[in-house]
């Protein structure tokens, strides 16, 4: 079976990194979650990948504690260089090259984010880490995701969760939610499900980049994703389109 998604963007959030514990990173999941990539590498896809910080700091989270917003938001890009080193190192441990590139300069973790590295790295099946956010305030690492997956030409942004795609309503506190196969980004604006933000929904919208929310936590998922099988909740800007295997 062939693929899908050639070259992919996968956001993953911080707190997933915790798993059962309420701070940090979980060992367990760092390594599941390197193993999946792993997969998706053997599988002959190009893999990039942005991860949150919010198991370290939210920049947010800071203004209630009396942080100024721009100076949280820079602690929480810090925060997200914490986790990019972290899945590096499972990548790494396992025999996947992986390579960190900075939002801002941080010559001994990382590369500056520099288009023609990113390109040269992916086509010589390396992971692609994009650590810092942005790199400015007042923008969240889904809107990161998005924007790397544009500036990469990704053929679809990948937003691995711990549910199995979008629903009605949160699933885990209401169980009459339902799950939604297929949205456009229109439908998701007018439903105003909370799958991005509004400013990584635009840029996926104008950029044409189909998104796939899936469960990242379930075995194999992200590998039956980048070949097609119709796994999670696709959003595009037309239907239908639905995952095709090939």
């Amino acid at each position: 079976m062939g693929l899908r998604y050639k070259r992919i963007l996968l956001k993953l959030s911080g707190e997933s990194l915790m798993g059962e514990n309420n701070y940090g990173i979980s060992t367990e999941v760092l390594n599941q979650y390197a193993k999946e990539v792993q997969l998706a590498v053997e599988a002959q896809a190009q893999v990039g990948i942005v991860i949150g910080g919010g198991n370290i700091f939210r920049g947010l989270s800071g203004i209630n504690q009396g942080f100024d917003r721009v100076k949280g938001d820079q602690m929480g890009m810090l925060a997200t260089v914490i986790n990019s080193i972290a899945l590096q190192a499972a990548l790494l441990s396992i025999g996947v090259k992986a390579v960190i590139f900075t939002a801002v300069a941080i010559e001994s973790i990382g590369e500056r984010f520099s288009m023609d590295l990113v390109n040269q790295y992916l086509e010589e099946g390396r992971v692609c880490i994009f650590a810092g956010g942005t790199g400015n305030p007042f923008f969240t690492t889904d809107t990161a995701a998005a924007l790397r997956a544009a500036e990469i030409k990704a053929d679809v942004l990948l937003k691995g969760t711990r549910v199995d795609g979008v629903y009605s309503a949160d699933p885990e506190k209401d169980p009459s939610a339902t799950k939604y196969e297929q949205l456009t980004f229109d439908e998701a604006y007018s439903k105003n499900l909370k799958i991005m933000d509004l400013t990584a929904f635009t840029i996926c919208k104008e950029n044409n980049i189909p998104l796939i929310v899936f469960d990242m936590n379930h075995s194999g998922n992200l590998q039956k994703v980048v070949k097609g099988e119709a796994i999670g909740t696709l959003t595009t800007n037309r239907l239908p389109i639905r995952h095709l295997t090939v």
